[in-house]
């Protein structure tokens, strides 16, 4: 009994001293809390005192730095999911630091990145969405939104071309979810459509050109109408040719 009271007693000076009744594996060292995953401990001397790590960031325990706290998706918390009270101050932050989707599910291509409470607004490049995942902007099929709107994208090149309302199905009748499109005005260039909405220009390497058949870029003479394509390299080839031979 009285073994008990002694230790109870040991716990509440060690709480109001503000040190932890964490057991330090090391005398000295930063431990992660095995239930919580911005909470760590700071051992020094065999002592551990509790730490938080700033709302939105949690706990690498591989870190070399003097504050040893990231961004979660550069943390693997494993089954260490419990988080602080969150203390954002607005919907743009749901936390003080972080990076976040924007609050209408819809709109997949506007995100902000906060510091401190305060967000700033950045946009995805055409045809990419905000993925909270990965903390970067990703192509639509990697993100897995499924409310994002398609006036999130661009629907038009810079030199005008818009997909088409109907994608082409392969011999099994399925759409293809990115379908390929040639160039009408160039053998080399070809447009991928995202989702089949926005359209992106692509080229082929110097030497090839896109075949619509294969949906690949390919040797020019297997594509008839653009055989030709690359005859002012052979002329320019016979013409450094002759002039090797007159000197």
């Amino acid at each position: 009994m009285l073994k008990v009271t002694l230790l109870g007693a040991s716990l509440l000076v060690a709480q109001a001293s503000g040190q932890s009744t964490f057991r330090c594996p090391e005398k000295d060292g930063y431990f992660e809390d095995q239930v919580q995953c911005d909470k760590y401990y700071d051992c020094f001397d065999g002592i551990a005192e509790d730490r938080l790590c700033p709302d939105g960031l949690v706990f690498d325990p591989f870190s070399r730095k003097r504050e040893p706290c990231d961004h979660y998706f550069n943390v693997d918390c494993g089954d260490r999911l419990e988080l602080q009270t969150p203390k954002g101050p607005s919907d743009l932050c749901p936390r003080l630091n972080g990076f976040y989707a924007h609050p209408d599910p819809s709109v997949c291509h506007i995100f902000y990145a906060c510091v401190d409470g305060v967000a700033e607004e950045y946009t995805c490049s055409s045809g990419l969405w905000f993925d909270e995942f990965s903390g970067v902007c990703n192509w639509p099929e990697v993100t897995d939104r499924k409310e994002c709107k398609a006036d999130a994208y661009a629907l038009e090149t810079n030199s005008g071309f818009q997909c088409p309302e109907r994608g082409p199905v392969d011999e099994f009748g399925q759409f293809d979810p990115h379908p390929k499109y040639a160039d009408p005005n160039d053998c080399a260039k070809f447009f991928i459509c995202l989702n089949g909405i926005s359209p992106r220009e692509q080229g082929c390497e110097l030497g090839l050109v896109y075949n619509e058949f294969t949906k690949q870029c390919d040797a020019p003479e297997n594509v008839p109408e653009c055989k030709d394509y690359y005859a002012f390299l052979e002329d320019d080839k016979n013409t450094s040719s002759n002039n090797r031979k007159r000197k």
